[in-house]
């Protein structure tokens, strides 16, 4: 048996050629991203393939001389140019599928295998092409197997590097220099692991030359078998890497669906708020450089809750699609079209006039009167619209969206079915006002910017009777406001719930402090809404509230106002005899504004009538008024029924009203609403009862 050694110039020499062919080989299919070459793309691989297949076949070559041979070998010419060719074909496919704009990880994986047959194919083509007179060639399978999967590995994890160079931007020299020096290592280790797995024996099966027994063979094979490993590694990181990058790209276009949905209206697939707000500011710099006007059309389909209630919450969704839609498709590339809300929409038209706007309203108004067939049903609906022009209405998106709701409202006002251009009317300046203030008044609920006024009752001797609690609003920059300014807003928007409850237990507090120190200004009045009397919470508060602070509950008397008994009047008597079960005290309020009340009086268990103060403004004797008075407080007398006359300014008012046999008596003419440290000053001039 000899040992092999190496002639490690030629070693050396085979790394270098492989290096330089494959710079080449890279630097001319790098060609085929570029415009100017995109026409020669197959040209340049096949090119590319074929100096890549050469870098292959000569450094196998350039390794076999530096291995050395027995005398008397030689080389099959057919074998050796076959070898060459598998090298070249493995080249022209691997690097086609590489050259593709994106690199999935099989398509990764398939190139690499592609590549690491043709480099092993390569070189067990040509040492079946190595002839040796009465010797012959025994390989090792498991070394065999090994020197593909270095090929392999080699040459994936170049392509990865490549595909990498591709996209990037700084730094490509050394990068491609990384990759021709990955793609070069592949061949060589697969080249001298191959070797590794090949003895030559002669025909007698006596071994007498074997690569890497001892030595530098076992040296250069060590050196090889580590760089292999590396190799391997590295093609195993890039596969995991390529694979993370995969899925991070997947969960980015992900992120960007989510957020298309996030921006558009899931019904009509037209774009919601959230988008329009984005929008909104883009559109605003353009306008603002080139001093160009914005129309906005908002859009409010007129008894659209008929059609829900009268044909079902489907049938509602189908019409809006089918509106939207019809809307849709008529219009150009300088208009985007909104949902805002349940059936409000809102169109917006770039450089633009008010004329323009007008016309498109009026388009718009016929569109949407067009008969809708949904199931078999034919539809009909109309709509409002109202028309804002930037600048001119509004410099923000919230203005405008304001005065546009102004405008469209006023077309509701107008008979529905119109449209209607904004213009500062002082009607328009106090419903904005209006708005800001219902705004305000959310966080007066939360911070509690309220405060309890009193206004006396007396009896008709003037002694004190009780008081009314009316609530005031601390607001901190208009000061002390009446519940004229605020109470519509809050019934609109719910906060008299809360509202309603902080006074009831204000006065319930009070009239415990009044209680403590002997002050006898109770019963203690509350006004309640028709919202917080309907309330399903209302008697647990009280009963709460009555147990919390210990007080006689007739101590308290609840107000209703006549219209809101008569609203729902079933209701009404069983929600009375609940609070009389209770011993909370119950008043009319506003009597006599109402309708069919006496029809209903005699079923109402309350204990006070509050004569509205309308009965009382023009009460002089002989007057209309008077007669009216006579007959509700006859009425309510008999009954069983204490009556409260609101309003009374003059001694004259008072003396009609103690002849007609009116009980208590409230207004300025006896004592203002006061707050409760100004209310001590009745405790020294009138009596109580």
């Amino acid at each position: 048996m000899v040992h092999v050694d190496y002639n490690y110039t030629f070693v050396f020499g085979s790394v270098l050629v492989a290096i330089i062919v494959c710079y080449v080989a890279i630097s001319m299919e790098q060609l085929i991203f570029k415009e100017t070459y995109k026409h020669f793309e197959k040209l340049i691989l096949i090119i590319s393939s074929l100096i890549l297949g050469f870098a292959i076949w000569s450094m196998h070559f350039v390794g076999m001389f530096a291995c050395h041979l027995p005398e008397g070998h030689s080389f099959n010419l057919g074998l050796t140019a076959l070898s060459y060719v598998i090298a070249a074909v493995a080249s022209l496919f691997a690097l086609w599928l590489t050259s593709r704009s994106t690199l999935p990880v099989p398509r990764l994986v398939i190139g690499s295998v592609l590549m690491g047959l043709g480099i092993s194919g390569m070189h067990y083509t040509g040492m079946m092409g190595l002839v040796i007179q009465n010797h012959r060639l025994i390989y090792d399978p498991l070394i065999v197997v090994f020197s593909v999967l270095i090929a392999v590995s080699g040459s994936g994890l170049a392509f990865f590097l490549f595909f990498k160079y591709k996209n990037a931007i700084g730094k490509k020299l050394g990068l491609k220099l990384a990759i021709a020096i990955t793609m070069a290592l592949s061949i060589v280790g697969m080249h001298y692991t191959g070797m590794a797995a090949t003895t030559f024996s002669s025909s007698h099966h006596s071994p007498i030359l074997m690569g890497y027994e001892a030595g530098q063979g076992l040296l250069l094979f060590t050196i090889i078998f580590v760089t292999s490993l590396i190799l391997v590694a590295g093609f195993c990181v890039a596969v995991l890497e390529l694979r993370l990058e995969e899925r991070n790209q997947a969960l980015s276009q992900l992120n960007k669906e989510l957020a298309g949905l996030a921006t558009k209206d899931n019904l009509t697939k037209l774009p919601n708020r959230l988008f329009l707000v984005d929008y909104a500011q883009i559109i605003f710099a353009d306008h603002r450089l080139k001093d160009q006007k914005i129309a906005f059309l908002y859009l409010d389909l007129d008894r659209f809750k008929s059609v829900n209630d009268a044909f079902g919450h489907h049938i509602g969704d189908q019409l809006l699609i089918q509106m939207a839609n019809r809307i849709h498709i008529r219009l150009n590339d300088r208009t985007k079209f909104f949902r805002v809300g349940g059936d409000e929409f809102l169109l917006i038209i770039e450089n633009s006039s008010a004329e323009e706007a007008i016309q498109l309203a009026e388009e718009i108004l016929l569109q949407v009167q067009e008969t809708y067939l949904i199931t078999g049903k034919e539809i009909n609906i109309s709509a409002s619209v109202g028309v804002a022009m930037y600048p001119e209405h509004g410099g923000n998106l919230q203005d405008l969206l304001i005065n546009a709701d102004a405008a469209m409202l006023l077309s509701k006002e107008q008979g529905r079915n119109t449209y209607t251009l904004f213009n500062y009317t002082s009607e328009q300046n106090e419903a904005k006002s209006q708005s800001k203030l219902i705004n305000d008044l959310y966080k007066a609920v939360d911070d509690q910017q309220f405060v309890l006024f009193y206004q006396p009752k007396f009896t008709i001797n003037q002694e004190i009777c009780g008081v009314e609690a009316l609530i005031r609003w601390q607001h901190p920059t208009m000061g002390l406001l009446t519940p004229q300014m605020f109470i519509n807003g809050a019934e609109k928007t719910g906060l008299i719930i809360p509202m309603g409850y902080w006074a009831l237990e204000q006065a319930c507090k009070q009239i415990r402090e009044w209680v403590d120190t002997k002050v006898a200004f109770y019963p203690i009045a509350v006004n309640l809404s028709a919202i917080q009397f309907e309330n399903k919470k209302l008697f647990s508060t009280l009963e709460n509230l009555i147990e919390k602070y210990a007080i006689q509950p007739d101590h308290l008397i609840i107000e209703i106002t006549e219209s809101t008994a008569m609203r729902h009047i079933d209701m009404s008597i069983r929600t009375f005899e609940r609070l009389r079960e209770m011993g909370i005290q119950i008043a009319i309020d506003d009597f006599g504004t109402g309708h069919s009340s006496f029809l209903y009086l005699k079923d109402l268990p309350v204990d006070e009538l509050k004569i509205d103060r309308g009965f009382i403004v023009n009460l002089v004797p002989g007057s209309k008024e008077e007669i009216i008075l006579e007959s509700i407080i006859q009425l309510a007398t008999k009954l069983g029924l204490r009556v409260t006359a609101e309003g009374v300014e003059t001694p004259q008012q008072a003396a009609i009203l103690h002849r007609l046999g009116c009980h208590q008596l409230q207004g300025y003419l006896l004592g203002t609403p006061v707050s409760v440290d100004h209310l001590s000053i009745y405790k020294e001039t009138h009596h109580f009862v």
